[in-house]
């Protein structure tokens, strides 16, 4: 299935891209993540799993074991911090 990444703040600057069509065979985002991280290294680096990153899909936060489909958007993001 087509996807829609999308890198917000530090993970965008690290990775060079904001935004990006992939396609995939993953079924929730704890596999895409990995899948990323397998395909290149700069993924491996910005998404490994010692990271502390958030995610979205829809523009809803979710956790990694929520389900993808078809056209959805999945966007990464650092956890925020306010003072």
């Amino acid at each position: 299935m087509k996807v829609t990444l999308r890198f917000f703040s530090s993970l965008r600057e690290q990775l060079g891209l904001s935004t990006q069509e992939h396609e995939t065979s993953a079924i929730n985002v704890a596999q895409l993540r990995s899948e990323l991280m397998r395909l290149q290294p700069n993924y491996a680096q910005v998404l490994s799993s010692g990271k502390a990153i958030r995610v979205a899909v829809n523009q809803e936060v979710c956790d990694e074991n929520t389900l993808l489909s078809e056209g959805c958007e999945v966007a990464f993001f650092p956890p925020v911090t306010g003072g």
